[in-house]
């Protein structure tokens, strides 16, 4: 299940229910996008939103508010499946009052960026698992020799990266704490 800041997960489970419903069990685009949030609902065959903007051929990037609309004007570049079915919908999970943030408050400002940023980095983790999956799958799949190489070539990168704030100064010594 999807974070929820809210601490109501009977709410997200009912929203996600409820987008499940407006596009059918098991609804599926050809481009294998499933999530529901991220389909078309009444479109048959299912086509999700990305897919859809293509065909009509608009960009398929959405400008996301991480913060809120109503907190702070920034967008944010993201996949239109992924803002509709995982940013936005976290930003549902919020409190109203910090969503919508009528009276301006610095305070709710404050936890909608907080929010945001969560969200953001939350988001940004999934999406970057697979590539840590992928390297521990290579780690035991490759042969040992080259596997040696790769551990020699990076050991002998990280001695030449300089610790000191002027990239051109060598260090005195090979030792980067003494």
């Amino acid at each position: 299940m999807e974070h929820d800041f809210s601490g109501d997960p009977i709410k997200s489970y009912k929203r996600s229910q409820i987008a499940q419903r407006r596009v059918g069990q098991k609804a599926q685009c050809e481009c294998g996008e499933s999530r529901p949030e991220a389909l078309i609902s009444g479109s048959d065959p299912a086509i999700c939103a990305e897919c859809g903007r293509l065909r009509r051929g608009l960009s398929p990037l959405d400008c996301h508010h991480p913060f809120g609309k109503n907190n702070n004007p920034v967008t944010v570049p993201v996949r239109t499946n992924d803002h509709r079915a995982a940013l936005s919908k976290a930003q549902y999970a919020w409190p109203v009052k910090t969503i919508e943030n009528k009276d301006r408050s610095i305070l709710l400002t404050a936890a909608a960026h907080i929010r945001g940023y969560c969200d953001m980095v939350h988001f940004l983790t999934r999406k970057l698992c697979w590539v840590a999956e992928l390297l521990e799958y290579l780690d035991e799949w490759l042969p040992g020799h080259i596997r040696k190489k790769l551990d020699e070539a990076s050991e002998t990168k990280r001695h030449k990266i300089s610790i000191y704030s002027d990239a051109s100064a060598e260090p005195e010594s090979d030792d980067p704490c003494g």
